[in-house]
């Protein structure tokens, strides 16, 4: 309320954002992740999202490729083909827990590589790479001289022992070829607030902030100081947040686990179940015989009243997108109706 009062937040402010945010951003990656950065390397942006589509419009040129390990957030491959660029899928699947391997990536790469997309937390699988992986893949980056974006927006969000480690940390040598997007939405539970951030090389960021001057100007300067608010404020209500997603991670893989023709691979990180209906597909449910997890979605919605995420839309059909951001009652309905309705197939 202060800061809505505060006729200096009416007016127009930089547009790589406020400096006492930059500041924050700066102490923030610092203390989270040991990355030391100065406040030239950040911009501040709508959202995660649009952190996304800065940095690949910046880096891009018509004709390069990109790696994409599938599954993937539906926005990446969607931006780099707006930068002119062409997105290489690199499957994944349950056998490998979604994580893809050096020998996946070489043999996807060619002449045009530039980039590799890496995250870790995932959306939607919630793979956590160890730090051994993430070195292993960030030294193959350094050697083929490959740019690497990351997205660190679910850093906190992590279970079961599992740690996030993010990549110019752990290969540090990659610090000037690596941007990284974050932003306050899921950490902080900020999603309508609409601010992110982009970390990378200062030449690479501030050629961003040229590109975001002609877009979007600064970002709305009551949700920037509510974002300094966040940053600096700490890490306690995380703890306790962090907890109950745990809990309900546990409930849903266990219930999902238990349905009859799913199969799921425990979420390691951030808020999704990704479980595998290939034992469901081609049964006789309702009626139907629903051929992809786009048919068997559209069919779940209209006979369970639960909603997910076919796995087409992350490059993974015969997948699904749970989410457990939601409570624990519901949670439990929702997969009760599930389990119920797959019961009633047949072959």
């Amino acid at each position: 309320m202060a800061a809505c009062k505060d006729v200096v937040n009416h007016r127009y402010s930089p547009t790589g954002g406020l400096p006492d945010l930059k500041e924050a951003i700066v102490a923030k990656t610092a203390r989270d992740s040991g990355y030391e950065i100065t406040p030239k390397q950040v911009l501040v942006t709508n959202g995660g999202k649009h952190a996304v589509y800065n940095a690949f419009a910046t880096l891009l040129d018509p004709g390069d490729e990109v790696l994409v390990p599938a599954p993937y957030w539906t926005t990446y491959p969607e931006a780099i083909r707006l930068a002119g660029a062409v997105p290489v899928e690199v499957p994944t699947d349950s056998a490998s827990g979604f994580k893809v391997t050096v020998e996946q990536l070489d043999q996807a790469a060619t002449a045009r590589t530039k980039m590799l997309v890496f995250v870790s937390p995932s959306n939607p699988a919630g793979t956590v790479y160890s730090r051994e992986q993430i070195e292993e893949i960030g030294q193959l980056a350094l050697e083929r001289g490959w740019w690497v974006f990351t997205d660190e927006i679910y850093e906190h969000l992590v279970y079961g022992g599992h740690s996030q480690h993010s990549v110019p940390v752990v290969v540090p040598e990659l610090a000037d070829r690596c941007v990284i997007a974050n932003g306050v939405a899921k950490t902080y539970a900020m999603t309508g607030w609409r601010v992110g951030w982009l970390i990378g090389p200062a030449d690479v960021v501030g050629a961003a902030t040229n590109l975001q001057s002609q877009m979007t100007s600064n970002v709305n300067n009551v949700a920037q100081r509510a974002s300094i608010a966040a940053l600096n404020g700490g890490l306690e209500t995380l703890a306790s947040m962090r907890e109950v997603f745990d809990r309900r991670r546990k409930t849903m893989f266990k219930m999902l686990s238990d349905i009859e023709g799913v199969t799921c691979v425990e979420p390691e990180g951030a808020f999704y179940a990704f479980p595998s209906f290939e034992g469901v597909l081609g049964r006789e449910i309702k009626g139907r015989r629903p051929a992809d997890t786009l048919e068997l979605a559209q069919l779940v919605l209209e006979e369970a009243r639960v909603a997910f995420v076919p796995g087409e839309a992350f490059g993974s059909p015969g997948y699904g997108r749970f989410s457990y951001a939601l409570s624990d009652a519901d949670l439990v309905k929702g997969m009760e109706r599930l389990d119920e309705l797959f019961s009633q197939s047949v072959e």
